[in-house]
């Protein structure tokens, strides 16, 4: 009963302009960008999780299948924080937060207490 509460309060939360859906990273300088499919975790459906599931323009293959977040908690608002981000080009994780921008998704990352963060802009592709 639990476990379709927390699926019913993500449905909710992800409206058609929500988080869920697949969505292509921010290119790098070179071209190389991937596709990351948001979708609840499986261990946490109130959670999401975010797994790369096409590798582009040069990308590595080997980050395909794996997750580049995990454990993103409903923030209000088009927010969602508390997860860890991986970043496969420093091979690095991150603490976490992504946030719906209209058509849009910002995902970011902060290390040493938000003392040095990164982020990205990605678009929805379905």
């Amino acid at each position: 009963m639990a476990l379709s509460v927390a699926a019913f309060a993500i449905a909710g939360a992800a409206r058609a302009d929500g988080p869920l859906g697949v969505w292509k990273t921010e290119p790098k300088e070179d071209g190389r960008y991937l596709h990351v499919e948001i979708a609840p975790c499986a261990d946490d459906a109130a959670a999401l999780c975010g797994t790369t599931i096409g590798a582009f323009g040069g990308a590595s293959d080997r980050t395909v299948g794996k997750r580049i977040f995990w454990g993103m908690a409903p923030d209000g608002d088009g927010r969602w924080a508390g997860g860890e981000i991986w970043a496969p080009d420093d091979d690095k994780t991150y603490s976490g937060k992504l946030e719906v921008q209209g058509a849009g998704l910002e995902i970011s990352g902060c290390v040493l207490g938000g003392l040095i963060c990164r982020g990205q802009d990605w678009v929805r592709v379905n």
